[in-house]
Parts: structure tokens; sequence; C-alpha cells
């Protein structure tokens, strides 16, 4: 029995041993290392961090990355340790996704200048050679979501819902969706809300402002609800869920994370990032090192109750947005 149990033993370690000799080495200029370090939201989050992953997945499937690898982080002050680990491996390039990871990466940056680092939705406020900001442009989802709303009212009254207006992304949002209601039938009565008075503390995270203000919205007549900013967006499309008022997500797969309670989202409107990850590896595996990119993004299929003229209208004007040809007339930042 020992002779059996030593061998296994010995089996076991020149198996482990012979993996890890298998593993690329990210020092060498012939390897090529993609890694990706996650908001607190987790790889599993039918948003960014999931669909980066898949992203790296196919880039490796495909033969654009030798190497790729991913830490879940759990607590934001383990943020910078995660970065800095793939740095030390010798990762060509570390994508850091959200906003939460801004600082982080700028520091981590500075730090190894011969790394790469990829901001997923992270948008420009110090320039770095070796940083490529990667954004969606939030105005054109919103407008999307607004032209569905205008086209699925029956009330002829619609709501949209975001965070602080005076973060940059909540007002595009929630601005690009007023426009999107008014490309489609300028009679229709578009209520917005932001959360203007809320606490820094309850920072996208509001939930009781952000369920009150979906019930004020449908109160007032709306039948389509529109919602962004984290949990206190997500709130809202509870409210909507337990109306029974339509509703549309963004961020992430709002269906799929909410389940049961967001039984009302007829689709949610994110960046396309597995797309746009392998893109932007794909030239800089050709030496085209890029600046800031705005990438495109998608929505996801519409609940089947609609009929499929109305996805093909949302293609044809996804598809107008993304190359320029429809305009949203928002502002970067608000006025």
């Amino acid at each position: 029995m020992r002779i059996t149990l030593g061998w296994f033993i010995l089996a076991l370690t020149l198996s482990s041993i012979t993996a890890c000799a298998q593993a690329p080495d990210c020092f060498s200029e012939k390897v090529f290392c993609a890694a990706l370090v996650t908001d607190t939201l987790g790889i599993q989050d039918h948003g960014a961090n999931q669909d980066t992953w898949a992203g790296l997945e196919e880039a490796k499937a495909n033969g654009l990355a030798d190497r790729v690898e991913y830490i879940d982080t759990v607590d934001t002050r383990d943020y910078e340790k995660n970065i800095i680990y793939f740095a030390q491996k010798g990762f060509d390039v570390i994508i850091t996704s959200g906003v939460g990871l801004r600082d982080e990466t700028l520091r981590s940056a500075d730090r190894y200048p011969d790394t790469v680092f990829i901001g997923m939705n992270q948008p420009v406020e110090e320039v770095r050679p070796n940083i490529i900001p990667l954004t969606f442009a939030e105005d054109q989802m919103g407008f999307l979501a607004g032209v569905l709303a205008a086209r699925i009212t029956k009330t002829q009254v619609v709501g949209a819902l975001c965070e602080t207006s005076g973060i940059g992304s909540m007002w595009r949002y929630c601005e690009g969706f007023r426009a999107g209601v008014k490309y489609i039938d300028k009679n229709i009565k578009v209520q917005v809300l932001y959360n203007e008075n809320g606490s820094s503390e309850k920072l996208f995270i509001d939930e009781t402002w952000g369920f009150d203000s979906g019930q004020t919205l449908i109160k007032r007549g709306a039948d389509v609800i529109f919602a962004a900013g984290g949990a206190t967006g997500q709130s809202a499309l509870r409210a909507a869920a337990e109306a029974q008022v339509n509703s549309i997500g963004t961020e992430r797969d709002q269906a799929a994370v909410l389940g049961v309670s967001g039984s009302s989202v007829v689709t949610s409107i994110l960046g396309s990032t597995s797309f746009e990850i392998q893109n932007v590896i794909r030239l800089l595996r050709d030496g085209n090192i890029t600046d800031a990119r705005s990438g495109q993004f998608k929505y996801m299929p519409l609940d089947p109750r609609f009929p499929e003229s109305l996805a093909l209208e949302l293609d044809t004007l996804l598809g107008q947005l993304l190359s320029g040809e429809i305009k949203t007339g928002v502002a970067i930042e608000k006025p």
C-alpha cells in the first residue's frame, strides 16, 4: 500500500512540475500574455467582467494570445495588489474592469511602463502612454433605449432614472434616452429623474431612492422605464417588475442579474467588450498601440413578445449610431 501511495504522490508531483513547465513564460518576447482584474462584481456579473473574459478566451483560441488569466477581486483594497501580481509575472496586457480601478490603474501604469493597461469603462482623466481607456458611448446606448421605449409605449408617457447628473456617464445615458424618444415622436412625454440629493456613501447603491423614484415615474403614467446607475438603477427595474411595467436596463444583462425581480426587462443595452478586447489585442500584436477608444455596443435579445420587425429596426439604428450617420445631439458633460 505504501508503494502504491508513494508512486501516486510522485506521479502527482511530476504532473504538477510538468504543468508549471508548460505554462508559457510571459517574459519571453515570443509569448503574448493578457490578464483581467475584475471589479468586485466578479467574473460572473453578466456584464463587462464576464464578457471581457469571454473575449480573452476567444483571443487565446484564435491565436491572438498565448496565455490568459484573471483575478476575481472580492475587496476593493485588493485592486492594486491584483494588478501588480500580473505585472510582476510579465504579462504584456492587463485589463482593469470598471471605473473603480481607475486610480490603481494609473499608479500601476507609472510603476510598470513596459506593460500596456486597458482601462475598461475608465474615461480619460490623466493620459498615460501605456494606458488605453476603452469606453462606450452612453448617449448612444440611451438613445437606442429611448427609440425602443417610444415604439412600445401605449400611454405615450415614458420615464428614465439615473444616478446624479454630475457624473458624465449618467448624464449621457438619460439625456440620450430623452433624445431617442423625441427622435421617434416629439409628442411623447419623457420624464427623467436624477439622484441629485443622494449622499456620496450611497452613490450607485441608493436602492431606496431607485425603487421609490421608479414608482413615482409609474404613478405619473410611464409604462416604460429606463434605468442606469448600478444598484440604484436596478431598484427602479424591480419597481417596474412589481407594477408589471416594461423596463430597459443597461450596464449589465439586467434580466439575467435580477431574475424574477427583472421579469419586466425587455432588453439591456451594454458594451460589446468581448469584441473590443479582441480588436485591441489584435492592434497591439500588430504594433499599432491605440489611444482612447469608444467601443461598439449591443442589446440583449428582445423579449419574444415583441415582433421581429422591431429588432430589425433596432439593428438598423444601431448601425447608424455606430457609423455616425445618426447623432444624438447630447453633450459630453452636463452644460
